[in-house]
């Protein structure tokens, strides 16, 4: 089944969809406010890569100067030139696709993206690959700061390939953060390999236990959610295959740290510094963490590896060390859901 739903996939986003428009369903392009310091940046982009964008979030992470950036599914490269924005002229991203057409567009607009951000070279480089295989594409173990996707990963039928693959490039302290589309219960056989519903980011879908096991098995015993929103099909015909099942859209982020599977106290507290630009006066790591400019949080061991871990480091004070166990620790005691109406990020 696994090389009919590829052959599906390249088909349906190579040669049935023309631009996002032709998206039968929202599922691929749910709505998810774009932060305002990004909409600028993402006007810019060139037209004909933003037609054919078919992204289901923002999976835009802050404290990205300098950074190496893998973005698996680059499709037309909107997500990757935005990255080339954002990490600057001294970072590097890599986009993977598997589809020629999508590629065609991304690589024809290097130059002019080169020239709009005024860089000497590009630093933007597109190859054909299989999300399931970096290596064939040259990615190396430990080489890439982050990981990102804009909702691919649910058009693998090999999902615990490439979660697998993602824990190998990322270096440690690296981060996978990266946007998708999951049901609430696994999805029947008959209808995994029905091209439609594959190329609307339907019956990819992981289940959201299956999720949390195989993260578990790749080697992250935590990660965490951004954002989470539940969606309709709103279309007849394929609500008619697949309504039974109730599908949200998320933004997970999880980091290559030292974690346990659970959250422990160890009477860790964390002050943010408010030193990342576009996040002065808070910085909201997941939908139950926001840190107000420096304002003592008590935080569980793996939230406090996750902040002192990684490129984060230098904007927080952490304070505390693993010498005394305290019991384990309820990270979901406050919920910051409310806040992604406020757009912080």
């Amino acid at each position: 089944m696994s090389n009919e739903i590829l052959n599906n996939i390249q088909q349906y986003y190579g040669q049935i969809l023309n631009t996002k428009d032709d998206l039968k369903t929202n599922a691929c392009c749910t709505a998810d406010v774009m932060p305002e310091y990004l909409r600028p940046l993402v006007r810019n982009i060139h037209p004909q890569v933003q037609d054919k964008f078919y992204g289901c979030g923002s999976p835009i992470p802050l404290n990205l100067e300098s950074c190496t950036v893998l973005d698996l599914g680059s499709g037309s490269g909107r997500d990757s030139y935005l990255f080339s924005k954002l990490v600057g002229e001294s970072g590097n991203v890599i986009g993977i696709d598997m589809t020629d057409e999508q590629l065609e567009v991304a690589r024809k607009h290097i130059d002019y993206h080169t020239q709009l951000y005024n860089y000497a070279k590009p630093n933007v480089d597109f190859r054909k690959g299989y999300i399931e295989d970096l290596k064939a594409s040259g990615i190396e173990d430990n080489s890439v700061d982050i990981v990102i996707s804009n909702c691919v990963i649910n058009l693998s039928p090999q999902k615990e390939s490439v979660f697998s693959e993602i824990f190998r490039v990322l270096k440690p302290g690296g981060e996978l953060y990266f946007s998708d589309v999951f049901a609430n219960r696994r999805i029947p056989k008959k209808l995994q390999s029905d091209p439609v519903l594959s190329g609307e980011c339907l019956s990819g879908a992981l289940y959201t236990e299956d999720f949390r096991r195989i993260m578990q098995k790749s080697g992250w015993l935590d990660y965490r959610v951004v954002k989470s929103s539940e969606f309709k099909v709103n279309n007849t015909e394929l609500e008619k295959k697949i309504g039974m099942i109730d599908f949200t859209s998320k933004t997970v982020r999880a980091f290559k740290v030292n974690l346990e599977d659970m959250c422990e106290n160890y009477g860790h507290v964390a002050y943010y510094q408010g030193t990342i630009p576009q996040a002065r006066h808070y910085y909201m790591l997941d939908d139950h963490h926001l840190f107000k400019t420096g304002l003592p949080y008590p935080i569980c061991g793996n939230t406090a590896n996750m902040l002192q871990q990684t490129r984060f480091s230098k904007h927080f004070r952490i304070e505390g060390d693993f010498s005394i166990h305290y019991g384990s620790f309820d990270c979901f005691s406050e919920s910051t859901n409310s806040l992604n109406e406020m757009n912080c990020c």
